[in-house]
């Protein structure tokens, strides 16, 4: 995985003035572009498209900035349609419009080309068991949210909250299958990972496919496949999302696995009343890389 970031970084160079094909990309460096696009994400701390909109304003900076071609000829060499739009990006990233940096030579913000390294640390070994699980049902009651990286999310505890406390048990009685237990499930996550991005959260059970749906409830598939688990323990959700971000820093790098479309799944196995601390199992449908 390590490999293939690097030479995608490369590629992004070769390619920064052209639209970039990134399933075909990702096809030729034997990855899916799903995969590649969290696992990009995941480890630049930035979505590949505005890291690729970072570069090509740095390279098109040192145009501006030699002055010895027209501002249309190199908002057009660099993919845009107009002296506007060009303007717009080359102020979004350096903060700045290109006829002031032409005339004052800045301000400018680099953004330096990435490289991507394995570094072991001699940190605990995950705890990680591989499940293969037949097709399945996730059952309850969904929001749309915005997605946030760090910290309890109040959008979702909000939801929560506004579920009256008979009905988790009622969900709680309707679980039939692994994973057990009233599940924190998201679906339809940005693959890019940006912040702010809206997910579909659904609080509720896994059911077999064949167990009849109530009234009432909302319902995401979780298609046939293996699953990877994570098991985390300590402060939450800090220990949750410690270990969701060594997934993509140190599990997926070395392991021959790969992310698959689906829902992430979290499974609650112990915690404390208030919540302070839990045990959880992280569940993330996975294919042979």
């Amino acid at each position: 995985m390590i490999s293939a970031l690097n030479r995608l970084v490369d590629l992004v160079e070769e390619r920064l003035t052209e639209e970039l094909d990134l399933e075909e990309l990702a096809a030729g460096l034997g990855t899916t572009e799903y995969h590649l696009r969290r696992m990009f994400s995941s480890l630049a701390g930035m979505p590949l498209s505005e890291y690729v909109r970072r570069r090509r304003m740095t390279v098109a900076a040192g145009d501006v900035v030699r002055g010895e071609e027209d501002l249309l000829e190199i908002a057009v060499r660099h993919g845009y349609g107009s002296r506007e739009a060009f303007g717009r990006a080359f102020r979004a990233v350096h903060g700045a419009g290109p006829a002031q940096v032409r005339r004052d030579g800045g301000p400018l913000r680099t953004q330096p080309q990435l490289r991507f390294r394995l570094t072991v640390e001699g940190s605990s070994p995950m705890d990680t068991r591989l499940v293969d699980r037949p097709a399945f049902r996730l059952v309850g009651h969904s929001a749309r949210v915005p997605l946030i990286h760090h910290g309890v999310n109040p959008h979702i505890q909000q939801h929560i909250a506004s579920i009256p406390q008979e009905e988790h048990q009622r969900l709680k009685a309707l679980g039939d299958t692994e994973p057990a237990g009233l599940l924190q499930v998201s679906d339809g996550v940005d693959p890019d990972g940006r912040e702010g991005t809206e997910l579909t959260y659904l609080h509720g059970v896994a059911i077999g496919r064949d167990t009849p749906v109530p009234d009432g409830l909302d319902v995401i598939e979780a298609p046939a496949g293996m699953w990877a688990v994570f098991r985390s323990s300590g402060p939450h959700p800090q220990a949750l999302q410690t270990v969701w971000a060594a997934t993509a820093t140190e599990w997926f790098p070395s392991n021959p696995w790969r992310l698959r479309p689906g829902p992430s799944i979290v499974a609650v196995l112990e915690r404390a009343d208030d919540f302070s601390t839990a045990t959880c199992e992280l569940w993330l449908p996975v294919e042979s890389a």
